[in-house]
């Protein structure tokens, strides 16, 4: 579409700059193409974004939705002026959302709302959603970017979004099943992934751009704390979805902000407890640094954080070598943290 007639003077002197707009989506189409799937039916540019359902063989399709931000991460990332992997985040915290259900990821939509449309910066965002969806099998079929001058500051922004999957109602995960002496796997986090910044940024002095941050650390693998918090959400879509495929999964918790406590017992029925054995946790090294920077309980710890579990999985104990060979298989560090039992407090860390 030819925008060159499309300009207002007025409306640039007011703060907006509609052409950086019409450049910012010429410029994220090239990573808008990598998404598109078979569901795909237009082209970005439209009002809005159509996707054809792929219902074949599916006796009652359901469509499950999910929508989500990156939380005050982006205040991490427009420090660093790193904006190419925030994106993979805001899919991450959908996607992995639906898949609790058994859905498959068909669609997303993002939006970006910015003190100033910098095409260029815009464009790096999109492209890290554009990754999230191509880790997660889901096209970028549309978004809006809304630039907001005198609500926000120039440089800041932030991005949120939503995704649509599908799944046949009678495979929808509903932890009916889940018995006592189901075993609890773990999947491993790639790290703090989205939730809990705000602690973060207590802990570290990150609003005041504490200089420790840029400092590489041998704890971290050589990495900055920095580098190490904006490490991008594991995306476990498709590795999941290879496992419902041949395992009994009788319930999942993609475990975001509130931790083990909050997140673990969405999935366990009432009259059941999972028992999580806390020394078979793999903690992560950043996680270590907050407590010990913050003087964090350990109980607020696993109450606000992953611990470097992003995700947990209640198979049949029958079943548990399957699960962990398909999940290896599939490139997830995935290992057993605990046992179902009976009780009523849907989840113990001991």
């Amino acid at each position: 579409m030819d925008h060159k007639n499309s300009h207002s003077a007025s409306y640039a002197a007011a703060g907006v700059d509609i052409t950086a707009g019409y450049r910012a989506v010429e410029l994220m189409k090239k990573h808008v193409a990598r998404t598109r799937n078979e569901g795909c039916l237009d082209d970005v540019g439209g009002f809005g974004g159509c996707f054809g359902l792929p219902i074949a063989g599916m006796e009652e399709p359901v469509l499950v939705s999910g929508t989500d931000g990156c939380g005050t991460k982006v205040k991490l990332a427009i420090l660093m002026d790193k904006h190419d992997t925030i994106g993979i985040d805001a899919v991450a915290m959908c996607v992995n959302d639906i898949i609790c259900c058994g859905a498959k990821p068909l669609f997303f939509l993002d939006y970006i709302a910015c003190g100033k449309n910098v095409p260029e910066k815009i464009a790096a965002i999109v492209g890290g959603v554009a990754e999230g969806c191509v880790q997660s099998g889901a096209a970028l079929i549309g978004g809006e970017t809304a630039e907001h001058p005198g609500l926000m500051p120039a440089e800041d922004y932030d991005l949120a979004g939503f995704a649509v999957g599908i799944v046949d109602k009678k495979k929808i995960l509903d932890n009916t099943a889940m018995a006592e002496g189901d075993v609890v796997i773990a999947l491993a986090s790639t790290g703090i992934h989205s939730n809990g910044f705000s602690l973060c940024r207590k802990v570290f002095d990150i609003d005041n751009n504490n200089p420790q941050l840029y400092v590489a650390r041998e704890e971290l693998g050589g990495k900055t704390i920095a580098e190490a918090l904006l490490t991008p959400t594991r995306i476990y879509v498709k590795s999941v979805l290879a496992l419902l495929q041949k395992v009994n999964v009788k319930g999942i918790s993609h475990i975001t902000g509130g931790g083990f406590y909050e997140n673990i017992p969405r999935s366990i029925p009432d009259g059941l407890c999972a028992k999580i054995d806390k020394a078979a946790v793999k903690v992560l090294p950043i996680f270590h640094m907050i407590a010990a920077w913050g003087n964090i309980p350990e109980r607020d710890m696993f109450n606000t954080y992953n611990m470097g579990v992003g995700m947990s999985i209640v198979v049949p104990a029958a079943e548990v070598d399957a699960a962990l060979e398909i999940l290896k298989a599939n490139g997830e560090d995935a290992y057993v943290i605990g046992t179902i039992v009976k009780g009523e407090e849907k989840v113990i860390l001991a």
